[in-house]
């Protein structure tokens, strides 16, 4: 059986050839098998490529950013947890082979495979959370308006560390994200997330962006340069801790909280697709049927924020 790949350029071809036999003589693996790592393998090869990525030099940040891109692409995590196995498969190859120095994906985490629902936040929750953030610091300030940001629009970890500045239309109410497949979708921000960012970019002034992060909506104080999803996962769990949450919750579950708000608020489900940027509703389809000023008043009549007490 022939396996072809592509990217070879990436990964040298006497590299594969070596793997490829490792796999079909010391592990036994069938054709089918085979064919299946060697497909895995290739979604990590594409990845290199699109992100300049030396496959010998990879780090554990760099190998989980690509887990937490196959969630946000909306692989399962069955199947996210696969392709990570034929992933460490491939690195342990390289180590025995002396090829790298160590692996980097002993620490590497598949998600976990269940039946359970995601959790969810109550406001009471979100607010606690964002309660205990120490506002009298720049990075208080970035934090309050990103959990606001996540749970006011829906956006995905990914959306939201590459949110510019450029994207934003805070006059008009909305903001442009670019999702998943490079597709761009106009979300509905509503008056909390508004006042956040707006808090945010003042303190914002006093930070040394660096040169070419000047567009990034949130940075790091420290660094200069636009947030990284590990960071923004080590930060929340850290509010979430210290407001005594007992849930197990990630940047994710405020897009999950924000979608099942606007649920159990009434508002219509196609609206809720179209603003979260499912795959199943394609960029032609959300500016055919339905229309941009319908979704702003879906967010706005629905969403808790935006209800009057």
């Amino acid at each position: 059986m022939n396996f072809e790949i592509n990217n070879v350029g990436i990964v040298e071809k006497s590299v594969l050839r070596r793997y490829l036999q490792y796999l079909r003589l010391e592990r036994s693996y069938t054709d089918n098998t085979l064919d299946a790592y060697i497909k895995d393998l290739q979604k990590l090869l594409n990845y290199y490529s699109d992100e300049g990525i030396d496959y010998r030099q990879v780090t554990l940040e760099q190998l989980d950013q690509f887990a937490g891109t196959l969630r946000d692409l909306g692989v399962s995590p069955r199947s996210t947890a696969r392709i990570l196995s034929g992933v460490r498969s491939f690195y342990r190859f390289l180590s025995l082979e002396k090829e790298i120095p160590t692996d980097p994906t002993e620490l590497l985490e598949s998600p976990q495979i269940g039946k359970h629902l995601p959790e969810v936040l109550s406001l009471e929750e979100i607010d606690r959370i964002e309660g205990v953030i120490d506002v009298s610091k720049p990075e208080g300030q970035r934090d309050r308006a990103v959990i606001e940001m996540l749970y006011s629009c829906g956006l995905r970890v990914s959306e939201l560390c590459n949110l510019k500045i450029s994207d934003l239309y805070l006059e008009e109410g909305f903001i442009r994200v670019h999702g998943k497949g490079r597709k761009e979708r106009l979300v509905p921000v509503g008056r909390k997330a508004i006042e956040e960012l707006r808090t945010w970019f003042v303190a914002r002034q006093s930070i040394r962006v660096k040169p070419g992060e000047e567009d990034y909506v949130f940075v790091s104080t420290k660094r200069g340069r636009h947030m990284s999803r590990i960071s923004l996962f080590i930060f929340i769990k850290q509010y979430a801790q210290k407001a005594n949450i007992q849930k197990n919750i990630s940047p994710h579950t405020f897009r999950h909280s924000f979608a099942t708000h606007l649920l159990e608020g009434g508002a219509n489900l196609r609206a809720i697709q179209a603003m979260l940027g499912h795959e199943d509703i394609s960029t032609t389809e959300i500016y055919m049927h339905i229309d941009r000023s319908h979704l702003r008043e879906e967010i706005l009549e629905h969403h808790p924020r935006n209800l009057k007490k």
